[in-house]
């Protein structure tokens, strides 16, 4: 990608995200943080987590 493109990219991706209402903004943010998983499971992967979740639901019982 050359230089003027990405120039170009960037212009239009800040214009877009300027367009929008504060609300909207807003909204697409909330989704994103929901999508991701949970802190265990970014920085740890799937088998940490489990075991984690695992010894909670023990201490419940």
């Amino acid at each position: 990608m050359k230089t003027n493109d990405y120039v170009k990219y960037m212009t239009q991706t800040i214009v877009q995200y300027v367009d929008q209402p504060k609300e909207e903004r807003k909204r697409l943010r909330t989704e994103r943080k929901q999508a991701q998983g949970s802190l265990w499971y970014r920085w740890f992967g799937i088998l940490p987590y489990v075991v984690y979740t695992e010894i909670k639901k023990r201490k419940k019982m």
